[in-house]
């Protein structure tokens, strides 16, 4: 293979992984963990399944793709990738207050339960193309670690 037809292929496969937006290559992916108030063990069942909607939702709102997924019965795995302007504190916080919102009025048995839904904390850290596998295949293998 030529060697200039080489470097265009590596480029485009490397740039593949990326977005591109108006002038702007950007790769923003985020790894987020957030915990129900007191830990309590209510997400499960249909709560769950309203909850992996919710931020379906949320998410195709912002633009933002999701990755990898866990809900655990007392704490949430996201793996994200969001639009380089939005900020993952504000993407989180759009999820918590909107879910929260939904779930309680849907489900009086999660109000009944817990003055809150969520606890004010959350994690984040942002991760590079290199170690998406291994956050994904983490997120993956939670219910294996309990």
């Amino acid at each position: 293979m030529n060697y200039f037809l080489c470097i265009i292929y590596v480029k485009e496969y490397i740039m593949s992984e990326y977005n591109k937006h108006n002038k702007v290559v950007f790769l923003t992916q985020y790894h987020f963990i957030w915990t129900s108030k007191y830990r309590r063990k209510i997400l499960t069942d249909e709560v769950k399944n309203r909850l992996e909607q919710i931020i379906k939702d949320v998410a195709c709102e912002t633009q933002a793709d999701i990755k990898a997924m866990e809900v655990m019965p007392d704490h949430v795995h996201l793996f994200a990738s969001l639009h380089y302007k939005l900020a993952p504190y504000k993407f989180i916080k759009l999820i918590k207050g909107r879910s929260s919102n939904f779930l309680r009025k849907e489900f009086p048995s999660v109000k009944t339960r817990l003055p809150t839904l969520w606890s004010r904390s959350f994690f984040v850290a942002s991760v590079g193309s290199l170690s998406e596998d291994s956050v994904k295949e983490y997120i993956e293998t939670q219910w294996e670690r309990k």
